[in-house]
């Protein structure tokens, strides 16, 4: 029995996957945003590597979620 017949729409739960991953982006720039600005006492370093990384969940990883999903052609 496929996910449709129970009702169950895949394509809801990958749009959650990449709703979730755009989040923890967000998250990743603002930690990062605070470890430069000196309000969390880390490496300097470590606040640069977490808002790249956020940045390319934001925009990148999902574009590239959604491609990989794509549905073929009939």
């Amino acid at each position: 029995m496929s996910d449709m017949e129970n009702g169950r729409d895949p394509a809801q739960g990958k749009w959650m996957i990449m709703q979730v991953v755009r989040l923890a982006g967000v998250a990743m720039v603002v930690l990062g945003a605070l470890i430069i600005s000196g309000k969390i006492d880390w490496h300097p370093a470590i606040g640069y590597v977490l808002a790249a990384n956020g940045l390319l969940d934001v925009f990148v990883i999902p574009l590239v979620l959604a491609r990989r999903w794509k549905s073929p052609l009939p």
